[in-house]
Parts: structure tokens; C-alpha cells; sequence
């Protein structure tokens, strides 16, 4: 059941057909992408809100994406998943309001409303900083992992060494992303986003009736765990409370605190509290508020809702499977079990199927990253700071050429890369104190320059002390460092993702907090003009006393949308996961809540949207 097969000439033609296909839309597209720096990283602000939603779902689908969930699944279980299902109290901030306020800055990058918000040198070192962070090593440790997942595939998929697939993933992804632009790269993702979840939902399907239906599957799960570990870990939604009586220490480190920690601290605290670079971009390029409003909301329903479960259903069947993962791939971990449940089940045809979906799954992501990280290096950095003068080709021309730097980088990180899922965390640890920050200083006048720096300065400098400390422990124990491959151990606690916010969180905000009112606020000149340009309501009584507001104050009524988000995403989440492992009675009690939910949401927005 582990050895390769060999692909079909059926799986060759369905490969090399959707290669040509993205090679040609990118050629297609790249007159028009290269006319202007506005077409190239933002399609001219055009796109209706169900291209713009679509975008951001594929975007965020990589391949990385169900390998990080078979780890989830295989390790502590399905609850571990709250590692991003926190973020949906977040993401309804971005639906109510940040879709709205972005579209209304009219900025070509987030980082170009830094000088917006704030002014002079702070203001001008701020966007250099953040657009060179994000860019560059943000960008490349995330495209590394994307890259990483992607050779995982192939390489048991095609028995090929690893580090020679990571090379012909970077090959394929270069070429099409520097063609394409923003035009490509909305526009593949459409089919990028229907083909991948064909095949995602496709696999889950066979894999499910490989080992008999779901009834079947969880007796020998049961068999193989034992029950008592399938109910409370494996498939629990919510991980179970410790004992009462229970000591501080073991508390501290119980998957309970965790979850507590995730949803009590972690949606609001991340980088991506007001929506994300590659997510902003794609408000920012929506015809209207409307459509961006809209296409915020579409994509949180895609992301958080529909898309995870066909991934877990096969991480679930990989334990039935492969409770072992074969010698012969061990260095993958256990986010093999995924590929290798392709590999054993697929047949001609659908096996080119499900490469192609991992690899526009892939390819979605990876042109995003790409686009992205060059729209910060031309607008904020080169054209800001060295050449303002040059004209629009001159800009996309270097563009390019970034582009090309960042897919290197992201390639030799790829090959230092072992966890996928620890990257992941490394990430949200290096912003984990800037989101409170992020989503005040919209809502409050006495935010300034120092207050963002001093918050994203301290979360970096602690998360990499971190790691340096890992590194170091790991040396001193005789063994080989890997990246992000290992955790640091501080008071003999394993510091977990939990752990290190309860560390980095306070501590940036105390410093953020206290540079605030150290230094002096921005300039009510600059102040006025933000404020006149996306009108967001909230504290600014200074500004806005005697101003006439032209736009809603976005604030009004905002408390009851968000309580119907919640119940909407994650009612539906749950309802649709408690169906497919038939515990009825919740899912219906479930999709009841997304309903009411839904009904709220239109009642008290849509309907009202011009």
C-alpha cells in the first residue's frame, strides 16, 4: 500500500493541461498587468466581490494547508484545529469593518496608510520597517512552508528526492507569477479554488468508503486509539477541561489552556487582527465597500465552514490506514498520512486530479506571496524611498525582478524546514502583540507611530530570543537543529504557541501602552485627514466634534453583527463537522444557530448596503 505508483498518461495530460492553462492566463493578462502599478497589484480597484471572496479562500488554500491539518488531526486531535479557528472572532472585524475602512483608504498597500495615520520620520521608518519584515522574512518563512508541503506531495506522490521537487515547485510558480500580476492571479484563482476542492472533497469521499463508510471508520479508529482517546482527543471539537484540584503547572500545560488561551488572547492579538497584507490587498482591489463587504464575508464562510472538513475526514482515515508512517517517509512526519492516503487509493485520473488540485492549491498561494511581497518592496520601499520618479513600467519591471529574490529565499528556507505547523506558529508568534494596536488606531485618536513600533519591535524581539534559546538547548543536547523543529524550555515547561503568548501579549502591551503616552501624539493636521478620508467613528472626539460626516461611522450597531458572525461561521463550522460524524441532534441545533445568525447579518447589514 506504500509503494509508488507510477502516474498514468491520463494524470500526465490532466498535469500538464493545467500548467498550460496558468502559463496561459498569465501570458493573456501580462500586457494588460504591466501598464501600471495599480493593474499589476490591484487590477485596477474592479473586481466584483465573488472574484475578490474567491481569491482570498484560494490564497489562503495552499498545499501546506492539509498537511498542517493532518498534523493537527494525528497529533493532539481535531480541537487542535482552534489554532485558526480562533481567528473567526477576529475575521468578523474584517467583514463589519475592515473591508469597509480599506476600501475607503484607497491605499495600494496596508503599509502605505502608515503615513496616512501617522506622520513624519516614525511614521516613514515604520512603513520601511514593516513592508521590508512582511516582504522579506514573513513572506519567504511562509512561502518556504507552501513550498515545503508541495515537495512533500510530490515527493511520495512521484518517489522523487525532495529537495529536487522543491526546485521544480519553485520553477513552475516563478514563471507563471512574474507573467500574471494581480489580473492572473485573480482570475486562476477561480479555478484554482473549484479544482482544488473537487479534490480535496473527492479524496475525502473514496478514503471514507475505502475503509467501509463513516460507521466503520470509527469503530476501528475505537479499535486502534482505544475510545476513551477517540472521544476526548482525536475527534473532539473542544478539548476536554482538566480534573478539578488539578496543580497550576499541569493546567499550564493541559490542551484546555491552550484552547482557553486561543480564544481569549490570540484573535485579537495576531498581525492579521485588521485583516492581513495579501487579504487587505484583495479589500482594497474590490469595485466598492459593498463588494468588498461581501466578498470579506463569502471568504470567511469558505475558509472557516466548508473547506477544512474534507481535509480532516482524510487525516482521520490516515490514522485507520497508516497508524505508522512507513520508514521510507519518515522525514515528512506525520504529514504524510495525507499523501500517502492518495497515493494508496487513487487510481488513473484521479490521481492527476488530486496533484493538480495540491498544485493549484499551491500555485494560488504561492502567486499571491509573490504579488504581494513585490507590491511592498516597489510601493513602499523603492519607489517611497530611492526612485519616486520613475514611470509605471519602469516600477512593475522591478517589481519582477524582487519577485524573483523572494521566490529564492523562500526555496532555501523550504529545505531547512521540518514542521510545517511550528512555522505556522513561529508566525503568529513574531506579530502576536501588534493586533490590539492595529485595530485601535482607526477607532483611537491618541495611537501614534511609536505605539506600532514599540508593539511589533517587542513581539519580534522575543519570539526570536525564543527561538535563539531553542537553538542553543537543542546544541547543547548533542542534536541537529532544525528550524522552527524544535520548542525552548523555560522553568521546565515546553514552551508551546499557549505559552509564548501569555509572555509576548502582556509584555507588548505594556510597552506599547507606555510609549504611547511617552511620546507626543500625531499632529491634528494629520489626524483630521485621516479621520476626513475613512470617517470610522469610534474615539475621536477631538477631531470629530463639529465634523459632518459624509460616510456611516462604522461602529454604530457593530456589537450585535459581530454576536451573528460568530453564530453564522462558527454554528455552521460545527453543525457541518457534527453531521459528518452523524451527531445529529447538535448539527441541527448548529445550522439553527447559523440561521439565526444569517438573519441578524442581513437584517442588520446587507440589506442596508447601497
Amino acid at each position: 500500500m506504500t509503494d509508488t505508483i507510477s502516474l498514468h498518461w491520463i494524470d500526465w495530460t490532466i498535469i500538464i493541461t493545467y500548467i498550460a492553462f496558468s502559463l496561459g492566463v498569465g501570458i493573456y493578462f501580462s500586457k494588460r498587468a504591466s501598464s501600471s502599478t495599480e493593474e499589476y497589484f490591484l487590477s485596477g480597484r474592479s473586481l466584483p466581490w465573488w472574484i475578490v471572496g474567491t481569491s482570498m479562500v484560494a490564497t489562503t488554500f495552499a498545499a501546506d494547508t492539509p498537511l498542517a491539518i493532518t498534523e493537527f488531526v494525528r497529533g493532539p486531535g481535531i480541537w487542535q484545529n482552534w489554532f485558526w479557528w480562533n481567528m473567526v472572532l477576529g475575521s468578523i472585524l474584517s467583514i463589519f469593518l475592515f473591508s469597509r475602512l480599506w476600501r475607503r483608504a484607497e491605499v495600494l498597500t496596508d503599509n502605505e496608510l502608515l503615513e496616512i495615520r501617522y506622520s513624519g520620520k516614525p511614521a516613514a521608518f515604520l512603513r520601511a520597517f514593516k513592508a521590508s519584515y512582511f516582504a522579506i522574512l514573513y513572506n519567504f518563512i511562509v512561502m518556504g512552508w507552501v513550498i515545503n508541503a508541495m515537495a512533500s506531495i510530490i515527493s511520495v506522490m512521484l518517489n522523487m528526492d525532495k529537495w529536487t521537487a522543491v526546485w521544480i515547485c519553485v520553477v513552475i510558480a516563478l514563471v507563471y507569477a512574474i507573467l500574471s500580476g494581480f489580473w492572473g492571479v485573480v482570475v486562476t484563482d477561480l479555478v484554482q479554488f473549484m479544482i482544488a476542492m473537487f479534490g480535496s472533497i473527492a479524496l475525502a469521499i473514496i478514503a471514507v468508503n475505502a475503509v467501509g463508510g463513516m460507521e466503520p471508520l470509527l469503530a476501528k479508529l475505537s479499535s486502534l486509539l482505544g475510545t476513551d482517546a477517540v472521544n476526548e482527543n482525536t475527534l473532539k471539537f473542544i478539548p476536554p477541561a482538566p480534573d478539578a484540584g488539578v496543580t497550576t503547572s499541569v493546567f499550564w500545560e493541559s490542551p484546555f489552556s491552550k484552547f482557553m488561551i486561543f480564544i481569549t488572547v490570540m484573535w485579537w492579538s495576531n498581525h492579521s487582527t485588521d485583516g492581513g497584507g495579501y487579504i487587505i490587498q484583495r479589500m482594497s482591489s474590490a469595485k466598492n465597500e459593498r463588494h468588498a463587504l461581501l466578498a470579506t464575508l463569502w471568504f470567511n464562510i469558505a475558509h472557516y465552514s466548508l473547506r477544512v472538513w474534507p481535509w480532516i475526514i482524510v487525516a482521520v482515515v490516515s490514522i485507520v490506514l497508516f497508524p505508522i508512517i512507513p520508514e521510507a517517509y519518515s522525514d515528512l512526519g506525520v504529514k504524510a498520512g495525507y499523501p500517502l492516503v492518495m497515493n494508496s487509493l487513487l487510481g488513473p485520473g484521479m490521481k492527476g486530479i488530486l496533484i493538480v488540485s495540491f498544485l493549484a492549491a499551491f500555485m494560488s498561494t504561492i502567486d499571491t506571496h509573490l504579488n504581494w511581497g513585490s507590491s511592498y518592496m516597489i510601493n513602499d520601499i523603492y519607489k517611497r524611498f530611492f526612485k519616486p520618479n520613475e514611470s509605471e513600467r519602469h516600477y512593475v519591471f522591478v517589481g519582477k525582478i524582487f519577485t524573483v529574490v523572494l521566490m529564492i529565499l523562500a526555496a532555501f528556507t523550504a529545505m531547512k524546514m521540518q514542521s510545517i505547523s511550528k512555522a505556522w506558529e513561529f508566525i503568529f508568534s513574531m506579530g502576536a502583540g501588534i493586533g490590539l494596536v492595529l485595530i485601535l488606531r482607526w477607532f483611537w485618536w491618541r495611537i501614534n507611530a511609536w505605539s506600532e513600533i514599540t508593539a511589533l519591535a517587542t513581539s519580534i524581539i522575543i519570539t526570536i530570543s525564543l527561538e535563539i534559546l531553542a537553538w542553543s538547548q537543542t546544541i547543547a543536547a548533542g542534536k541537529p537543529y532544525e528550524l522552527f523543529g524544535s520548542s525552548p524550555v523555560l522553568f521546565g515547561i515546553s514552551l508551546q504557541v499557549h505559552h509564548k503568548l501569555m509572555i509576548i501579549v502582556p509584555l507588548a502591551i505594556i510597552a506599547w501602552v507606555t510609549a504611547t503616552f511617552l511620546t507626543e501624539p500625531e499632529s491634528e493636521e494629520t489626524l483630521t485627514a485621516f479621520y476626513k478620508r475613512v470617517q470610522p467613528g469610534g474615539w475621536w472626539a477631538p477631531i470629530s466634534q463639529g465634523f459632518e460626516h459624509t460616510m456611516q461611522p462604522l461602529t454604530q450597531g457593530f456589537f450585535i453583527q459581530w454576536i451573528a458572525g460568530v453564530l453564522m461561521i462558527y454554528g455552521l463550522t460545527f453543525g457541518i463537522g457534527n453531521l459528518i460524524f452523524l451527531n445529529y441532534s447538535y448539527a441541527v441545533i448548529l445550522f439553527g444557530a447559523a440561521g439565526i445568525g444569517f438573519y441578524l447579518i442581513w437584517n442588520r447589514s446587507l440589506s442596508k448596503l447601497d
